[in-house]
Formats: structure tokens, sequence, C-alpha cells
């Protein structure tokens, strides 16, 4: 079962996805604007804010004749609790690993 903290993950792999999603922190943009921006086709845009949109991460307004996309925090909310359940065993391990280098580097 694929959950929606790993899809945001695979949504946010893709470079230019990535660069759309990170266009957006400023505040809503349309397609155009993002375009621009990113040097890269309105089309192209619109496939990648299909899939960041899936995946919960930017969400879209109706302004006018235009469609203004802006950051949804449902998708980085997923992702947060999607990494947030290793967070325990990366943490032991961080905490042996300093231990073994203490005893490695303490006198005998």
């Amino acid at each position: 079962m694929i959950t929606n903290g790993v899809r945001v993950l695979s949504a946010l792999a893709d470079d230019t996805r990535r660069a759309v999603f990170e266009a957006l922190p400023q505040g809503p943009k349309s397609v155009g604007e993002i375009a621009a921006g990113l040097g890269v086709t309105s089309s192209a845009i619109s496939q990648h804010l299909k899939v960041l949109r899936e995946a919960r991460l930017v969400m879209v307004q109706p302004a006018g004749n235009r469609r203004l996309y802006s950051l949804d925090p449902r998708g980085l909310a997923d992702a947060r609790d999607y990494l947030e359940q290793f967070w325990p065993s990366a943490l032991a391990a961080y905490s042996a690993a300093l231990s073994n280098a203490r005893e490695e580097q303490s006198p005998k």
C-alpha cells in the first residue's frame, strides 16, 4: 500500500517538479508565472502541477480567468508523518554510533 507520504517523496524526486514546488512558498502563482520563472513550457508545468496536486503538495484556486497554485500543508504533514516513523530508530542508531566512537577514543 502506497501512503501519501511515499507519494509526496516520489512527487518531489523529480527535479523540475521540486523546482515548481519550491517556487510557491512566496505566494500563489499561475501556470504562466511558474513556467516563466523556470524556463519550462506551460504544458509541462501543468503536468507537474497535476502530480503535485495528487500528492496534496499544491492546491489550486480560481481567480477570475486564471488558476492560482499555492502550497498545500496537508502534503507536507503527510511527508512529516511518514518520516517520523523512522525517527526513533535513527536516533537509536546515532546514539549507538556516538557511544561506540567514545569507547574507541577513551584511554584504556
